[in-house]
């Protein structure tokens, strides 16, 4: 079970114009219930599923914006997004070729990848305890998916560099953090956090619970019988449960990755820390906002860009 980690890079202004709720009303009837019905059948059988669809939708959105770029598959003269370091462990790509087959069936060449991925996010943290929120569509495909335009920075990023990042996409350090909250049904790999580890440092971390700690030394220590790095659930109480238990625990030192813990620290962050953890609505309605906005960072809509009958290829040309 991947991590899911909400930091990125590239300084691209927003785009809102030609976005609506209900874009596929007339062209495509059915299509968000038919990408609610395939998002309701893998939750049942797999509920991370929506740490995977966040990572994979903040992931996408924070390189060339909202456009499936992070969806192309590889070819011989090209390494796409997904081919890279920071991307390596993103999952639900087969989830997303189930969704597009089913609207293939039903309206061809009229729902965009990008769409499905902003859908598919929204289904699954409803499912999860989340907020239902309403989210417009109507964006294109993207024409490019290039490995060398994936600059994510790491779990390590300081507070005030990860604010920056998020302002220079239009996003507040309050959407920063609250954006962060995802983590609520995350998990990491031991590869992430390990420098944090008093197996590592040779003593307990000052900003980590030494039970913690210790719980932790355990976990990365034991070697899996399948190979697969140990992983640790970011929110260790209610893990696969969308609330705000991640914020309190944050502000108990139990925060796994730096950036999380340093969220409880920095006096810039510390303050939406605290208000979103006594308030678990406040924390919802915020977290539908930044969402919303989110979708709508650098979208490709109109003529631009194209509309994938197979969301892991380009179409082809004439």
């Amino acid at each position: 079970m991947p991590m899911i980690i909400i930091l990125f890079f590239l300084v691209i202004p927003l785009a809102f114009a030609d976005l609506q709720v209900g874009f596929y009303k007339s062209s495509c009837p059915k299509a968000e219930s038919i990408v609610q019905q395939v998002v309701q059948k893998r939750f049942n059988s797999d509920k991370s599923i929506t740490a995977a669809l966040l990572r994979m939708h903040f992931h996408d959105c924070f390189v060339r914006g909202c456009d499936a770029s992070i969806l192309i598959d590889s070819t011989n003269g090209n390494t796409s997004e997904k081919n890279t370091t920071a991307n390596a462990s993103v999952r639900g790509y087969d989830l997303i070729d189930d969704v597009k087959q089913s609207l293939e069936s039903a309206c061809s060449s009229t729902v965009s990848c990008a769409d499905i991925i902003t859908l598919a996010t929204r289904d699954a943290v409803a499912l999860s305890g989340g907020p239902k929120y309403i989210v417009p569509t109507g964006r294109r495909d993207g024409l490019v998916s290039n490995s060398n335009e994936v600059n994510l920075p790491g779990p390590g990023t300081p507070v005030p560099a990860a604010s920056r990042i998020f302002q220079s996409k239009g996003m507040t350090t309050e959407e920063m953090v609250t954006l962060l909250g995802a983590h609520t049904v995350g998990v990491a790999h031991c590869g992430f956090f390990f420098g944090r580890l008093s197996s590592f440092r040779g003593q307990v971390d000052p900003t980590m619970d030494p039970a913690l700690d210790a719980k932790l030394v355990k976990l990365c220590n034991t070697t899996s019988s399948s190979g697969v790095e140990p992983s640790a659930f970011l929110d260790q109480n209610t893990s696969f449960t969308f609330d705000n238990v991640f914020y309190k625990q944050i502000l108990l030192k139990k925060g796994i990755l730096q950036i999380d813990q340093q969220l409880a620290i920095d006096k810039s962050t510390r303050g939406f820390v605290s208000g979103f953890a006594s308030n678990g609505d406040k924390f919802q309605k915020s977290f539908a906002d930044a969402m919303i906005k989110l979708g709508k960072i650098e979208v490709l809509v109109g003529n631009d860009g194209e509309i994938r009958k197979n969301c892991r290829v380009f179409n082809k040309r004439n």
